[in-house]
């Protein structure tokens, strides 16, 4: 049995689409309440990593059997893959980048979401898992002074970052796939970009 050891969890999807997928696991968290005197206080128990990760392979077992999941190279609304990414964490967006020979990735999430990582900063971008957010810490990552789009950021922020790289598997949301905003720098190769928001984001055997 092959055990996935995780980096990023996307827990506000996984709450999104396991009521869609089983109704009846609806519920993410119970709520405590105690009396302290004359001040109602609600504690909140949180979930076990071990219930965690089974509501998240619930949701990905049904987008495998039911939804369109897709390839790096040929994503559908959904798309997994393997390959070496590089990691960035700015203002809130935990990143990951890296290429095949035909597709430039790019995915992005709140770094909330990062396994035994710290809780965002009060400056956290807002919304960082959709385009808008994504758009503003991405800024600050490809080191553009005027970028035009969510495919042109996340080209330049594989270009630009830095340090080694980690194979990881993933499953993520497409966002944007198009074409490349910069066919000069391609060297006659035909390349895409493919900006999404990943579900989980685990180290590859």
């Amino acid at each position: 049995m092959s055990l996935r050891h995780y980096v990023y969890v996307s827990d506000s999807k996984v709450d999104m689409l396991l009521p869609q997928v089983e109704p009846g696991l609806a519920g993410k968290r119970s709520t405590e309440f105690g009396l302290n005197l004359k001040v109602v206080t609600g504690k909140r128990k949180v979930e076990s990593d071990t219930d965690r990760i089974a509501r998240l392979e619930r949701v990905v077992r049904h987008l495998d059997d039911f939804c369109d999941v897709g390839t790096i190279d040929e994503p559908g609304q959904y798309f997994r893959g393997r390959m070496g990414m590089r990691l960035r964490q700015e203002r809130g967006l935990v990143y990951f980048a890296g290429a095949t020979e035909h597709t430039v990735v790019g995915l992005g999430g709140s770094s909330g979401h990062v396994v035994g990582g710290p809780e965002p900063k009060d400056d956290a971008i807002f919304l960082p898992s959709m385009l808008p957010g994504m758009v503003e810490g991405l800024t600050a990552v490809a080191e553009d002074e005027a970028p035009e789009s969510a495919l042109e950021l996340a080209y330049l922020a594989n270009r630009n970052l830095r340090g080694d790289e980690q194979e990881v598997e993933f499953v993520a949301k497409r966002l944007r796939h198009g074409p490349s905003p910069y066919p000069e720098l391609d060297r006659g190769r035909s390349v895409t970009v493919l900006v999404g928001s990943p579900l989980f984001v685990a180290l590859a055997d």
